[in-house]
């Protein structure tokens, strides 16, 4: 399984670097994983919305090809859900602000080549598409996640549901060829559950044991039948 792990403005540091390092631990186990950091843009340094920290993605972000795309969300100023970019303003001032609310960066992704990007992979069967966190309400927002099931950040929750997602309450959503996480942390289980899932229960407890990390809760897909008077 190849992972392209893509990095915009003002992605938080946390989604992307958590998944990646179990991801790399699972290929370094068995040589059936690689992973890179890609862009909309193709090779360049981008700047996380953490303190002005950076990572450098190596190749511009590819929706065909076969395996996963895992998208992050941003970090910045929990901001009102109701903040759009000021294009006009950011031209003027040289670009992005380290006091960008979450919404802004969010807002600003979608001017970018990454929502058409992320459409055509998630209309191509031999991709997965993950997220992280606010990763999810990028889809969302774009228009890809209408009728789906996902989870983002406790905070987003209601966003995610009002964009006709089917917003749930768990830790990992597992909606077959969409595998959403919900807030920062959640990115070390997603990655894990990746690995289960994608090339074996063996790789992934093996790199659980190597990073000292429990998974947490159980993966909501579904399946079964459905709960009553809960």
């Amino acid at each position: 399984m190849h992972a392209q792990i893509v990095l915009f403005d003002g992605f938080d540091p946390l989604d992307v670097i958590a998944p990646f390092e179990v991801l790399h631990a699972g290929g370094a186990a068995c040589d059936a994983v690689s992973v890179e950091l890609v862009s909309a843009e193709g090779p360049r340094e981008v700047v996380s919305g953490t303190g002005g920290l950076a990572l450098r993605a190596t190749a511009a972000l590819d929706p065909a090809r076969a395996g996963l795309i895992l998208v992050p969300g941003a970090s910045g100023r929990i901001g009102d859900p109701g903040e759009i970019p000021d294009h006009d303003a950011e031209a003027e001032a040289g670009g992005r602000s380290q006091d960008d609310s979450i919404p802004v960066l969010l807002g600003r992704a979608l001017t970018t080549d990454l929502p058409a990007l992320l459409k055509a992979a998630m209309d191509d069967p031999d991709v997965l598409v993950a997220t992280v966190c606010g990763g999810s309400l990028i889809l969302a927002m774009a228009g890809l996640l209408e009728g789906r099931h996902a989870v983002t950040h406790h905070l987003g929750q209601d966003l995610l549901d009002a964009t006709g997602a089917h917003a749930v309450n768990a830790r990992v959503v597992d909606d077959g060829d969409l595998v959403t996480a919900g807030g920062v942390t959640s990115g070390l289980d997603l990655g894990l559950y990746l690995l289960e899932r994608e090339v074996g229960p063996q790789i992934a407890h093996a790199v659980e044991n190597l990073f000292a990390h429990e998974r947490r809760g159980t993966v909501w897909r579904a399946q079964g039948p459905v709960p009553a008077g809960f």
